[in-house]
């Protein structure tokens, strides 16, 4: 009835890189609220990632992981930066 409302019909999971069916994978919302739907564009897991990983709680991970620029800067940037946001470490910049 609602049809597909022009998104694809294949996605890709966030934790492996395959390309599954929508029907196939699981909604996940980097924010931590994935029922507040208003403008926001999901990422997804295939099915075998969504059942491994951990549904607790995260705290303040979500967050920090934005803020240290997951998926934005190259690997050596963001190990940087989530180490020094998460130990409390400023950088000679911000001195």
């Amino acid at each position: 009835m609602w049809g597909n409302r022009g998104r694809s019909a294949e996605v890709t999971c966030i934790a492996c890189g395959t390309s599954v069916a929508r029907s196939d994978a699981r909604e996940y919302d980097k924010h931590g609220d994935r029922f507040d739907r208003a403008d926001k564009e999901f990422e997804h897991l295939c099915k075998p990632c969504y059942r491994d990983i951990n549904h607790q709680p995260r705290g303040e991970l979500e967050a920090l992981l934005t803020e240290s620029g997951a998926g934005e800067r190259d690997r050596e940037e963001f190990l940087a930066r989530y180490a020094e946001l998460a130990t409390g470490a400023r950088s000679e910049n911000e001195r």
